[in-house]
């Protein structure tokens, strides 16, 4: 059993007044209403209180948001077609805006979505991490607005031939619940340096880190109508956002189901997209392996943010002479991990939700009807009301056929399986519909690299899991998306090349 970390109120701790919180849709610079009235709760998870009512954004208010940055793409003179050391300052300044309230993103977002307060330098992962992340990112995609190059091409005849790269136009971008802050910045990042307009629909389940980051634009002094931010859902905000004529690409992060529908609706206008989805990543741990620097990957790969991770290392494979072993090292790991809500100091927090919770629970009575060995956790953390814990669970002799190692758990859940040589587990690495991430744990350099060029991802972590930062791309292959966001691969997202030719009139030699 995982060890109990002792309560606190949240609101002692994080010292967040609730009537205070940004809770309108923001639409053409300023905070309004939704057009129907509605609202809906914002639900801390560890405690499964409401924090407040969120104003609902449907079809109404995203013809308003697409008019807003239809109309501030379209008169580009203050964004678009600004010298492009305005956008890089005016991102500089939001970035310092996040620094200087980098203590209530903290708070907000451990208060929405129940990961860890943990504090800078904290070798728990919690939100100061998420903030930082945020912040870079940021500040990296500022350092791009003045540096977005086209080419000059040889050509024949007498002509000059060279492109430019001009903004996509209005992006609809929708983001998942989490990493709130961090996936938002992903996608304002690319989108403001190269000039393009926004129109964003937060996750339900985590709506309020957005809407301050809206705030913080607004004071940054960005125009009116390039960032518009809706609270809402996807079958009334979400799917308006990707049907609608003036959204001219489509930027996703959530489920491969979902993602699907998204491309074949954004086929109707013939919108580009960008998608980041699910993902069942395979952990190779070979039998040279530095078994704690393993271990350690493993635990990180699959506990992070409380397994609620897209490119989790949800697959662990171990080759057979130190399975054993190994297998104990991590059920010892996972009971020792602390669960407790956002102020206790502890290592895990709550599943985002009930429907995420009860959904992890479903799935670990899958692996124990299955036939896989439950070695620790298993079941709820604490009482029926408090909070949507599960406990960290590790489960051995799994089978590739079985739920647990095919489907996309979303929680806290690791699922141990043996091979025996190189081969087999690459082979067994590849069978699968995602293609998001993969890890090699070795001592052998040599191996690890011929490892990594055959396993279909888009990341492959050495000795190490869960890294990220904004100059590398992220995206993955197969039926976990399409393109990349982060680096320059990011901004190729949001750019269109334009191909221009000059006739070359040659003077007469005399």
């Amino acid at each position: 059993m995982a060890a109990s970390v002792s309560k606190t109120e949240f609101q002692e701790t994080l010292g967040i007044d609730p009537s205070k919180i940004e809770t309108r849709l923001f639409i053409d610079g300023e905070f309004v209403n939704s057009a129907s009235g509605k609202t809906f709760p914002a639900e801390n998870p560890a405690n499964q209180k409401v924090i407040c009512q969120v104003q609902e954004g449907d079809k109404a208010d995203v013809d308003l948001a697409c008019a807003a940055a239809t109309k501030a793409f379209e008169n580009g003179a203050e964004w678009r077609t600004c010298n492009p050391s305005v956008r890089r300052n005016k991102m500089l300044k939001l970035a310092e805006l996040m620094e200087r309230d980098s203590d209530y993103f903290m708070a907000l977002e451990a208060l929405d979505n129940g990961k860890p307060l943990a504090p800078a330098g904290s070798n728990i992962y919690g939100t100061s991490t998420d903030i930082y992340l945020g912040i870079e990112c940021i500040k990296y995609y500022a350092g791009w607005a003045d540096k977005i190059e086209g080419k000059q091409i040889p050509v024949d005849g007498a002509m000059m031939c060279y492109t430019v790269h001009e903004p996509v136009g209005v992006v609809g971008q929708i983001i998942p619940w989490n990493f709130p802050l961090v996936m938002l910045c992903w996608k304002w990042g690319p989108a403001l340096a190269t000039g393009c307009t926004i129109v964003m629909k937060s996750s339900e389940k985590t709506p309020l880190s957005a809407l301050h980051m809206a705030t913080l634009a607004k004071e940054a002094g960005f125009p009116n109508g390039v960032v518009n931010v809706l609270s809402g859902f996807g079958p009334t905000c979400g799917d308006a956002i990707v049907r609608h004529p003036q959204t001219h690409k489509i930027a996703f992060t959530g489920s491969t189901k979902v993602g699907k529908l998204i491309q074949s609706l954004a086929a109707n206008h013939m919108k580009t997209v960008t998608l980041e989805c699910g993902g069942k990543s395979p952990l190779i741990v070979f039998d040279d392996a530095d078994l704690e620097q393993a271990v350690n990957a493993a635990d990180v790969g699959l506990f992070l943010n409380q397994g609620q991770c897209c490119i989790a290392a949800s697959r662990l494979y171990v080759q057979e002479g130190i399975y054993d072993k190994f297998v104990e090292m991590c059920v010892a790991k996972a009971q020792k991990r602390t669960l407790g809500n956002q102020s206790s100091g502890a290592e895990q927090g709550p599943q985002v939700d009930g429907i995420q919770f009860d959904n992890v629970l479903k799935f670990i009575q899958k692996g124990k009807d299955e036939g896989a060995t439950l070695l620790t956790g298993g079941d709820r953390h604490g009482k029926d009301g408090e909070g949507y814990y599960v406990q960290p669970t590790v489960f051995s002799d799994v089978t590739d056929d079985m739920t647990i190692a095919r489907e996309e758990i979303f929680g806290p859940v690791m699922s141990i399986m043996k091979f025996k040589t190189v081969e087999e587990v690459v082979k067994r690495a590849n069978d699968t519909m995602y293609g998001l991430g993969a890890g090699v744990c070795t001592r052998d350099i040599g191996k690890a690299m011929v490892v990594s060029s055959q396993i279909r991802a888009g990341t492959i972590y050495i000795n190490c899991y869960d890294n990220f930062t904004a100059q590398a791309p992220f995206g993955g292959m197969k039926q976990s998306g399409i393109g990349r966001e982060l680096g320059e691969y990011g901004i190729r997202a949001y750019i269109e090349p334009k191909t221009v030719f000059i006739p070359m009139d040659m003077p007469k030699l005399k």
